[in-house]
């Protein structure tokens, strides 16, 4: 109970700070930019020691179709999450495809091993309650980063603590299952590390300002997720 409520609280008070915060997409919206950039140091620091060498020992050691199933399993235990936050936003035509992706590739996908439901047509796509808030109009409010977790913002925050509860993992109780919870939490990590080397190693290469080029990066790429790759029409230049 304890922990239902302080995960309560932090998704009320990062929601408050959310819709108190500027909306201006004109603004860089970084009060803490010295704060962070402090913390940013630090997570660079450990992605170069820990997370990047063991995401290229993953890469050298596994072949591709064994990552390719990691990376499939992974995105299929998630599927709960994405079809619920398809439902709170109002797209029921991509949450039956959530649906029939989770039962095609749980099934006849050897337990999300195979994506067999892409090859039907069923292309995935994520979403996440950071998404949701975003769908109903909140506000990102300031951007943050976070200790060994890089950049955010308030209504992700909100976002990620409200996804723990849409997930059933979160509810699941058998012999191991905080040996398993962990797992998965340490294999999204390690693959979404080796999925994106080659693009954060040249992103750092040819950045002037790498601290300034994530922060863009990291709030354009979001913007995008809560149009569904939609092109932006609500801050066209005024010609």
């Amino acid at each position: 109970m304890k922990r239902v409520l302080s995960s309560l609280a932090a998704l009320t008070l990062a929601s408050l700070v959310s819709a108190c915060a500027s909306s201006d997409p004109n603004s860089l919206n970084d009060p803490y930019e010295s704060t962070n950039r402090s913390t940013f140091a630090l997570d660079q620091g450990l992605d170069h020691s820990v997370a990047r060498p063991v995401a290229v020992f993953y890469r050298d050691t596994f072949p591709w179709f064994v990552r390719d199933g990691v990376h499939n399993v992974l995105a299929n235990l998630n599927s709960p999450v994405i079809f619920a936050n398809d439902i709170l936003q109002g797209s029921p035509v991509r949450a039956g495809e959530t649906l029939g992706r989770a039962i095609i590739n749980t099934t006849v996908g050897l337990g999300g091993l195979i994506d067999v439901a892409s090859k039907q047509g069923l292309k995935g796509h994520d979403e996440d309650f950071g998404q949701t808030l975003g769908v109903w109009g909140a506000g990102e409010g300031p951007y943050l980063v976070l200790p060994l977790a890089g950049p955010s913002n308030p209504r992700d925050l909100a976002g990620t603590v409200a996804d723990n509860f849409l997930d059933p993992a979160t509810y699941a109780r058998f012999p191991g299952f905080e040996i398993a919870n962990a797992s998965r939490f340490v294999m999204n990590i390690v693959d979404m590390r080796e999925r994106n080397i080659d693009t954060l190693d040249q992103i750092e290469r040819t950045s002037v300002d790498l601290y300034a080029t994530t922060r863009s990066l990291y709030r354009q790429h979001r913007n995008s997720e809560i149009r569904n790759g939609a092109p932006d029409t609500d801050n066209l230049p005024n010609l």
